[in-house]
């Protein structure tokens, strides 16, 4: 009895809080990543271990379980030594449950309450004519189930509903149906993780020749080997005369002195919710993310998708047409400012600094939408992210993985075209350079337009008769003709001797344009995608060492 009790290993309360309390930071932990159909043992275990332990901890809940005509009633009598339940020859013999507390119901009441065994139901086994006979059980509380192989469907509900509840079961059976495949395929079995509060009578032993009971015994013991439930006690006892069932009382009174057996059962039933919930993590620690290649492929597509080659190349154009507005022939210039802006075009002219892509104000731009091909790409970057990622972990977790890298996709047209409208792409200020070539071409037009001037002037005094202008030559050249053909081909010498210098800066804009605008896209990809991948890895490696402090030491 006592090895099967664990007499000599005692639950500690403070540990079995510890572990329930390890179960629910699992169940915080995986909230929303999981689905709630496997984790609704859990969750019952944490809200009915809560309440047992809030309840009474001086009283010890047993009920006696069996088949109908096992006898349960007539043991529950004898063991209260009063006529409490109902026997007789009608099947099924107990319909509803009774309850017998042994010394003051207070504090059992609530207990009883809880259980939801109806007051009239409830009997006291407190009286002074006993005298200390029966204060050995003071604190137990004894429940007669109804028949478990009833044929009214409710019956078979409510013993399945009290067998999660009470703290020690004492399993009825009789011999003409110690064998049977419903108690032990349905019932017994079940119980295996709570060997430490589970005890089985064979009852009515008594019917047996004293020759044949040995035998069945260890026919019986044989079959609960089978049911994983070695060691735990058996016993043969006759409900018609107080010595058959003294081995039941004396093991009842063990437990309720020792005050063990409500720790035990929870103690069980966190082992069981543990093993069941093992399955839900791995036994490897996941990695912090996924590999860097992968998130290179995942910042190429989001490029793609967010129109980062059209805006790069949007920028090299802009840089020659604003440096040629700059730089050229100022007679053409107006010409050229009559051409759009390329970043104009796209409004993306005004983009600044600083600005914060994921809380940036800018107007959507006109950056073209994405090709299928562009979009198909996405959806495999993002794939490829859930894959790699979660390819070591538990089937739930890949899942969970998978739904997470895709949650905030149809946020990211708006996230990528807000994150290149807040790019800061380096073409809001001037190089010097632009303007020194600027003004040099304002000298050199000046110079022309001195020439032509001059021309022009000697042209109308001789056509006036007038006498004309001392035009002083340089060799053989009139100056003014210098100055005029001078500035005109020294214009477009240095607006020729500009353009490769253009060209070299135009190529060099587009490559900072397109390092700062991958990086902001970046940014998108790590805020909607990686990020929240990252937040189910950080859940599923603490969820699995909420789940290590939960598993028994």
């Amino acid at each position: 009895m006592r090895e099967a009790f664990r007499g000599d290993q005692r639950v500690d309360a403070d540990d079995l809080v510890a572990r329930l309390e390890a179960i629910r930071r699992f169940l915080d932990l995986v909230d929303g990543h999981l689905p709630d159909t496997q984790l609704v043992a859990a969750h019952t275990l944490v809200e009915r271990a809560g309440t047992r332990l809030s309840l009474s901890r001086d009283h010890t809940v047993v009920a006696l379980a069996g088949a109908t005509g096992s006898g349960k009633s007539s043991l529950f009598n004898a063991l209260a030594r009063l006529e409490l339940s109902p026997v007789g020859v009608r099947r099924p013999t107990t319909g509803v449950t009774h309850a017998c507390v042994w010394g003051p119901l207070d504090g059992g009441s609530r207990l009883l309450d809880w259980i939801g065994v109806l007051p009239r139901h409830r009997f006291v086994r407190e009286s002074a004519l006993d005298g200390d006979d029966e204060s050995a059980l003071h604190g137990l509380i004894l429940l007669d189930l109804p028949d478990f192989d009833s044929v009214q469907r409710t019956h078979r509900l409510e013993v399945d509903r009290l067998l999660g509840l009470v703290d020690l079961v004492v399993w009825v059976v009789d011999p003409q149906k110690y064998a049977d495949r419903v108690i032990h395929g349905s019932y017994l079995r079940e119980f295996h993780r709570h060997r430490d509060v589970t005890l089985v009578v064979l009852n009515q032993a008594d019917r047996l020749p004293p020759a044949e009971l040995p035998r069945v015994l260890a026919d019986l013991r044989r079959l609960l080997d089978a049911d994983q439930l070695a060691g735990v006690p058996l016993l043969a006892t006759t409900a018609t005369e107080q010595a058959g069932i003294a081995g039941l009382r004396e093991a009842l009174e063990r437990t309720v002195t020792e005050r063990q057996a409500a720790l035990r059962r929870l103690a069980g039933d966190v082992d069981g919710v543990v093993a069941g919930l093992a399955d839900l993590v791995g036994r490897d620690q996941p990695s912090a993310g996924p590999d860097a290649a992968v998130v290179r492929e995942l910042n190429r597509a989001l490029a793609g998708a967010a129109g980062v080659p059209a805006v790069a190349e949007a920028v090299e154009l802009a840089y020659r047409h604003r440096a040629g507005a700059a730089t050229g022939w100022p007679v053409v210039r107006g010409w050229r400012r009559l051409r759009p802006d390329p970043l104009r075009r796209l409004h993306l002219a005004g983009a600044a600094a600083g600005d914060d892509p994921a809380e940036s104000l800018v107007a959507a731009t006109s950056v073209p939408d994405p090709t299928a091909a562009q979009r198909s790409a996405l959806g495999l970057a993002i794939r490829s992210v859930a894959e790699g990622t979660g390819a070591d972990l538990p089937a739930v977790w890949q899942t969970a993985v998978t739904a997470a890298a895709r949650s905030r996709r149809g946020d990211l047209p708006d996230a990528l075209d807000r994150a290149v409208a807040g790019t800061d792409l380096g073409m809001e200020r001037r190089p010097v350079w632009w303007r020194l070539v600027g003004g040099l071409q304002w000298l050199l037009t000046l110079t022309a337009l001195v020439g032509l001037g001059w021309l022009a002037l000697g042209y109308a005094l001789r056509a006036l008769g007038l006498p004309a202008l001392d035009n002083p030559t340089v060799g053989v050249v009139p100056l003014p003709t210098l100055l005029l053909l001078g500035g005109l081909l020294a214009g477009l010498l240095v607006a020729a001797l500009t353009r490769p210098v253009v060209r070299l800066g135009a190529r060099r804009a587009r490559g900072r344009a397109e390092q700062r605008l991958t990086a902001a896209v970046a940014t998108v990809g790590e805020t909607y995608v990686l990020a929240p991948v990252r937040v189910v890895l950080g859940s599923y490696a603490k969820a699995r060492e909420a789940l290590r402090s939960a598993t028994r030491g």
